[in-house]
Order: C-alpha cells, then structure tokens, then sequence
C-alpha cells in the first residue's frame, strides 16, 4: 500500500515541535510545515494570500490530520482549514499532541476537541462524525509510539468517515 498524501493542522509557534515529531513518523506523506520566513511572508500578503497558501498545501491531499494542542481549538486558521478538508470530502482527524514533549521537554495540558465547534449539515456538530484521539500512555516516549503505531489506521478511518457523510 503507498503511503497517503496528508496535510497537518496545527497550531505552529506552540506546537511546531511537537507536530515536527509526528510529521517524522514516516508512515504517511505529510505537506512539508512553511519555514517562520515563507509564513510570514505569506501572512503579510493578508487573508486571501493564505488561503491561496492553504488551498495549494492541500492540493492532492486525501485527509487532514488536525494535531490537537493545548491552543488548537477555535483559532481561525484552524477552523478554515478543518472546514475546507471537510468541504473538499477529504478525511479529517485530530490526535492530540499535548503529553508529546516540546524543544524544553515540557509536555502541555490537554486542549479542547477543535471539532466541537465546527457544524455541518444543519447544525451537527462535526465533533459527532470526526474522531479525535487521544493516545494512551503514561510518558512521552509511549505517546509517540502509540501514534506511530495508529496514525495510518486513524487516516484511513477518517477517509471512509468522510465518504460516508
């Protein structure tokens, strides 16, 4: 089976570290995170500059994986890029990131489900349909381990959730 091509969604000056680890798992092709020059210049060209950004990041993706940090939920570029994975019939899925250490070795609090306030179809909430995980381990090293074990199965359930709704 070839590797799926997926964009990351993540909150970047908290969680840049955390989601370059999971990015480093290998398993899944990931779009490759704008280094701090290129975003910037791309935030500065204003808001139909980075949705041009987004839409080309996410060209020939077939799911999104929203890596959930304490920060994630509600953030306006999050929720615009949730809402057109979803409006593009990609699979969406969230893994929460927050026991991964960052660049000090500091693991975070738990953030809110970023789906909870995300509607579709006459006002169900997307939290209802898209999954978000919550790996399971008592350290970081276990955390990591689990999602490199349950990333491809998560991608591959959140296509067949999306094609189904």
């Amino acid at each position: 089976m070839t590797k799926r091509q997926v964009f990351y969604n993540f909150h970047y000056k908290p969680d840049c570290w955390r989601a370059a680890q999971v990015r480093n798992i290998g398993v899944i092709e990931g779009n490759k995170p704008a280094p701090d020059n290129d975003w910037e210049t791309v935030t500065r060209a204003g808001e139909e500059a980075i949705k041009k950004w987004i839409k080309d990041q996410m060209n020939g993706r077939s799911c999104t994986v929203v890596l959930v940090g304490k920060d994630t939920a509600g953030r306006k570029w999050i929720n615009h890029e949730i809402i057109e994975s979803w409006n593009k019939c990609m699979g969406v899925v969230g893994i929460y990131i927050h026991g991964l250490k960052n660049q000090e070795g500091y693991i975070t609090e738990q953030g809110k489900n970023p789906f909870d306030s995300i509607t579709f179809n006459l006002g169900k909430k997307l939290s209802e349909v898209v999954k978000c995980y919550n790996p399971s381990g008592s350290n970081s090293k276990e955390i990591y381990d689990w999602i490199a074990k349950y990333i491809s199965d998560a991608v591959e359930e959140a296509i067949k959730i999306r094609n189904n709704n």
